[in-house]
């Protein structure tokens, strides 16, 4: 009996674990995270105003364990030995026959007052916490952007940031006091948004200006402080800092020996294998993956690379060669709490739809679809 061991219960590992069992009903599947509950990050836009709270997003997947029959081992993980074939944490080591990465990416916090930001993308607390914040001022400067990985140009995830953006003003507004509040985004890019593709870009920014929000773009970011964002293009108010980081490997990847990109993901080729090492497979945010700049770091990606790794491991493990490659795809509503933008991408082209209610909507069914599997 085959044993295989996942690291992460994200989107990439909660795959990983329904691609394996629905192919091999026996294999012996171990998922190693330190909580057994996903955390569905695409509605936590809707913290702040209120429309969604943590029953909504953190779903328990005790339930799922059991009916996939997971052995789920609550533990963060702290390296790897043997070629990959030891997985090492602080409560013991645990042998594997394939091992599937899936445990996310880790935010750059190296800016010189970061701690004045909140990560939104940090989990349900941050959301929680932008709420509260908002709730508590009168009035003010709130400043909301993000910024890469200057190595490692598809570990970004800026979508999220035009969201609470967008999310934002619509809240205030709803609530009768957006005019106490300036509102601006900002990005060293600039073109905001250029991996939705060239539409998007001009449809975000139609959509700052007629929401009278300012733009501070093109410049690299100095520091921010309790009330100021500083970049070599000059400095601008702001009472409230939201700011998400580009993205790089897990702490415990300098454990391994494990190939590393430049950005410090794991380096791995179009079937998910880690290059240079035998049945070790990545998926989702953990890894660098061959194809467009473009490339996108969401929960979509992560699932389509999860099964082709899944399925590359079982058939590795049956001594055939790896030969499942994953579509790069890019799909993604742009939300603003009562209107959505829908913008996609592959590699034949893009499409983008105006913003309306419908996409809204559609987001909200899409979710409550998706985690139906997992409740």
């Amino acid at each position: 009996m085959s044993k295989i061991t996942i690291i992460g219960s994200g989107f990439a590992g909660l795959t990983a674990v329904k691609t394996l069992r629905k192919q091999d009903k026996t294999a012996e599947i171990t998922l190693i995270s330190p909580r057994a509950e996903l955390v569905y990050m695409p509605s936590l836009i809707w913290v702040p105003s209120g429309a969604a709270s943590k029953k909504d997003i953190v779903i328990p997947l005790d339930n799922f364990f059991k009916r996939m029959n997971v052995v789920h081992i609550v533990s963060e993980v702290t390296g790897l030995e043997n070629q990959g074939r030891s997985v090492v944490t602080p409560i013991g080591t645990y042998e594997n026959d394939a091992l599937i990465i899936a445990s996310g990416g880790r935010f750059i916090k190296k800016l010189p007052g970061i701690e004045f930001a909140i990560t939104p993308c940090e989990g349900i607390k941050a959301a929680e916490d932008i709420r509260d914040r908002v709730k508590s001022m009168d009035g003010g400067d709130i400043a909301i952007g993000f910024s890469g990985n200057p190595k490692e140009p598809s570990a970004m995830r800026g979508g999220p940031m035009f969201e609470f953006l967008f999310g934002l003003d619509t809240q205030l507004r709803a609530e009768g006091r957006r005019d106490k509040f300036n509102l601006t985004f900002f990005t060293p890019a600039a073109k905001p948004g250029a991996r939705l593709g060239e539409k998007a870009v001009d449809g975000i920014l139609s959509e700052m200006k007629k929401r009278n929000i300012t733009t501070h773009l093109g410049h690299k970011i100095k520091q921010f402080t309790a009330e100021k964002v500083v970049t070599e293009g000059g400095e601008f108010a702001a009472d409230f800092i939201l700011f998400m980081p580009g993205m790089t490997g897990n702490t415990w990847f300098d454990n391994t020996d494990l190939t590393r990109s430049e950005g410090g993901l794991l380096k791995a080729n179009q079937f998910c294998e880690v290059e240079g090492f035998d049945n070790v497979f990545v998926a989702g945010d953990s890894g660098s993956f061959p194809g467009p700049e473009w490339m996108p770091k969401q929960a979509h990606m992560a699932d389509l690379q999860a099964a082709a790794a899944a399925k590359n491991a079982l058939d590795n493990l049956d001594d055939k060669a790896s030969s499942h490659t994953f579509k790069i795809e890019l799909m993604c509503i742009v939300d603003s709490n009562n209107k959505g933008m829908y913008v996609s991408r592959n590699l034949k082209g893009g499409l983008m739809l105006p913003n309306c209610r419908l996409m809204h909507i559609a987001k909200k069914v899409f979710g409550w679809w998706y985690l139906r599997q997992y409740r």
